[in-house]
């Protein structure tokens, strides 16, 4: 486990460099190996989300981290005008090499990012969490407590309450002020301890008993709302136009790419309903509910497609499984870091976006393929399948995170 500020640096110079180079491929099989590059590179981007997770204050931690989701719709829609601006007149070339410049700003802004405190306070470097949280206070014009800083890690070490120990969670207030516990020097056992937590024992950590069920659950989560979530963007290119898809030739050729690009950067819209609907419901509600409801009113925007409908109804009722999926995937971004202790959180989050990319990777392979050998009723039914069970996954999460604090240890 390297860090957060290590895996924002990761995600910046391979995004931007694979991203980049891929303007320049001199064949197809270049251009696939550096874009799976990019993949790799996009694949950190949960270290990012557990990152800035842990600088919210609990009790509005939802909206923010809902506001920090929303850049990823702002993305899409200025991809998609940057497609219908660039590729007809450039091509794709200059479409690569431009969409890899606002990754340069994580480089930038990297000089002056730092490492989590929780990291720290898990290595044992609580001079150099003291100096983060330090900056911190004098940033938001307050003053920290007095004493010494502790973590649950170490309390679940010594397997002692923390009676007065400084929570991460909330806001330092002079008023608040506390003697704390002095931090002794860590054992050999408690170092072989965190010289283990990375990698794959940090990945079985995620099957242990106290852990299993969520991590499971969570999988399911992200599996159904990634497949689902690229199912709909798909579907919007599929059945626009009467269905073109099961039409006649000539209705198929006369939809240019211009108005692909055009359908995509439209229908990105419908994310931005889902992430206030989000930013309202999700401290407010809770995540397990919010979840849930989405995912389940999804599905009734989805059912009438099951049938063929004009395009003006299609193109509504995709508009309006966007707005609830979206917002749903956007939850569940907030929800999975919060319910794993610090000593694998990034990992947690890691693995179940993995699963998720899966679930978006397989989508076109079995659903979208469906509908072009015009099956449709039979993929509108498998993505309701998908969702409900998503749905009904989210409803049995063991526990519920909205205003709780986050934790350094599994006995918290």
């Amino acid at each position: 486990m390297a860090g957060g500020r290590m895996g924002f640096l990761f995600t910046a110079l391979v995004t931007t460099g694979a991203g980049f180079l891929s303007s320049f491929a001199p064949n197809y099989l270049s251009l696939i190996i550096l874009r799976f590059m990019v993949g790799i590179g996009l694949g950190g981007g949960p270290v990012l989300c557990s990152w800035f997770l842990e600088f919210v204050p609990a009790p509005n931690r939802g909206f923010w981290m809902v506001t920090f989701q929303a850049f990823w719709t702002v993305g899409t829609i200025l991809e998609a005008s940057l497609a219908w601006a660039i590729m007809p007149k450039f091509g794709w070339r200059w479409l690569l090499a431009l969409s890899s410049l606002p990754s340069f700003l994580l480089l930038v802004f990297y000089v002056v990012t730092p490492e989590s405190p929780r990291y720290l306070c898990m290595k044992g470097r609580t001079v150099d969490a003291m100096h983060v949280l330090e900056k911190v206070a004098i940033l938001n014009h307050v003053s920290l407590p007095s004493g010494m800083l502790i973590s649950d890690h170490r309390i679940e070490l010594d397997e002692i309450p923390n009676p007065s120990g400084f929570d991460l969670d909330e806001n330092p207030n002079p008023s608040e002020a506390t003697h704390l516990v002095t931090v002794r020097k860590k054992s050999v056992n408690e170092e072989n301890m965190d010289s283990k937590i990375g990698g794959v024992s940090a990945f079985f950590r995620l099957l242990s008993p106290k852990l299993i069920k969520s991590t499971l659950l969570l999988w399911v989560v992200f599996f159904g709302n990634a497949f689902s979530y690229y199912g709909i963007v798909l579907l919007t290119s599929e059945l626009s136009n009467g269905n073109r898809i099961c039409t006649s030739n000539e209705m198929q050729s006369g939809h240019s790419n211009d108005g692909l690009y055009k359908d995509v950067f439209i229908a990105s819209f419908a994310e931005i309903p889902g992430l206030v609907l989000s930013a309202a419901i999700v401290d407010r509600i809770g995540r397990k509910l919010s979840m849930s409801a989405m995912l389940f009113i999804s599905c009734i925007f989805l059912f009438p497609l099951a049938f063929h409908q004009t395009e003006a109804l299609t193109t509504a009722l995709l508009f309006g499984a966007r707005i609830c999926i979206s917002g749903s995937f956007t939850v569940v971004y907030v929800y999975a870091p919060e319910i794993y202790p610090t000593s694998v959180r990034t990992t947690g989050i890691g693995t179940a976006s993995s699963v998720g990319r899966i679930g978006g990777a397989v989508c076109p392979l079995v659903a979208v393929s469906m509908v072009h050998a015009c099956h449709q009723t039979l993929a509108i039914s498998l993505f309701e399948l998908v969702i409900f069970l998503s749905g009904m996954a989210a409803c049995f999460f063991p526990f519920e995170t909205s205003g709780r604090r986050l934790s350094d240890s599994l006995s918290v």
